[in-house]
């Protein structure tokens, strides 16, 4: 009884610790109003931590990693319900790489990797916290636009655009032409400094063969 009592008392304390760091990571994730928000981290935690405990307890002497990659394969299938594709953009992927990783911290919970665990979860939390505003400075030294250009039916005037996207220095990723019953209709996706895109602007609005455009 005694040696059932002090096993239950140390799954419960794993339970407990899952529940701290899906709940830390469950929090960063709510505040930034994400799909997979604090109860679904916690829940992912725990889940992990208790398959993997019924691992060890459904087969002390046999294969315990049955159980654990089942966890793995199992975990994608959720992760991929939080992606989604939005205005042209896949949104989603940080949220289901964290999903992943807290499966992956409740397991090792399950197994005793305390020290591991809490270490990789202050990393974690470290950067989703930095990282958005690293790549906000980012953001602010390169854009990529969408640009639909509709001119007249100067067939030159596509490789003018062409010519004038490198002269800005923005780099051309896709283009495309079609016909429109109003001219002809390009469309461009570019990137590079949001000033050279503010000048690209100001060449659309002067050029007399451009009908109209929008980004």
């Amino acid at each position: 009884m005694a040696s059932w009592l002090a096993f239950s008392m140390q799954d419960l304390t794993k339970i407990g610790l899952a529940l701290l760091i899906g709940g830390l990571i469950g929090s960063e994730r709510e505040l930034r109003d994400k799909a997979a928000g604090l109860r679904t981290m916690m829940l992912v935690c725990v889940g992990s931590t208790i398959f993997t405990l019924f691992s060890f307890r459904f087969a002390p002497n046999g294969d315990v990693t049955r159980i654990s990659a089942a966890v793995v394969t199992g975990i994608g299938f959720l992760g991929a319900g939080v992606i989604m594709r939005e205005g042209g953009q896949i949104k989603g992927l940080t949220t289901a790489s964290t999903v992943w990783l807290v499966s992956a911290l409740g397991m090792g919970i399950g197994g005793g990797e305390y020290g591991f665990v809490i270490a990789v979860t202050l990393i974690i939390l470290f950067v989703l916290w930095a990282f958005p505003r690293l790549e906000a400075a980012m953001g602010k030294l390169n854009e990529t636009r969408t640009y639909e250009v509709l001119s007249d039916r100067d067939v030159e005037f596509f490789h003018d655009l062409e010519n004038m996207w490198k002269e800005h220095r923005l780099r051309i990723h896709f283009r495309r032409q079609a016909k429109s019953p109003k001219g002809r209709l390009t469309v461009w996706v570019v990137s590079g400094p949001p000033s050279q895109h503010d000048h690209a602007t100001e060449w659309l609005f002067s050029n007399k063969k451009v009908i109209r455009f929008r980004h």
